[in-house]
């Protein structure tokens, strides 16, 4: 009975781990990428509330239109341009630094652009490594 339960529980981690491993990404909301940076920026900088719902709408309204971006040029079929996606976005980036600069000191910019910007970015995971 114990070897039984040992290879179920031994099954079940091993399966977790190669289910996992096949790329299980979703794409998080909206609210919960603005979740994400209003825990770095009230972490950071402790803004009060006004000023941390200025800053959730403007990434808010980033998110919106980087999503809709995408989904247009998702839509298309074949292999998405990431380069035209991202040429795309970047008045969407402007005006959503612009409106920060707005909200956050200038030390406070310098932070968000240098150290937490660079820290939300999503790194893809190597495939497939070793030698071939």
């Amino acid at each position: 009975m114990k070897t039984k339960i040992t290879w179920m529980i031994l099954f079940l981690v091993f399966g977790t781990i190669g289910a996992n491993a096949q790329g299980g990404y979703q794409r998080r909301t909206v609210e919960e990428r603005v979740q994400i940076i209003q825990q770095k920026l009230d972490s950071a900088f402790k803004l009060d509330k006004a000023k941390l719902a200025e800053a959730d709408s403007v990434f808010a309204n980033f998110y919106r239109g980087t999503d809709k971006i995408r989904d247009e040029m998702m839509s298309g079929g074949g292999q998405p341009d990431f380069q035209a996606m991202r040429e795309k976005a970047q008045p969407l980036m402007d005006e959503r630094d612009k409106k920060l600069q707005g909200i956050l000191t200038q030390d406070q910019f310098k932070t968000w652009k240098d150290q937490i910007e660079p820290s939300l970015r999503q790194r893809r995971q190597g495939g497939g490594g070793g030698r071939r």
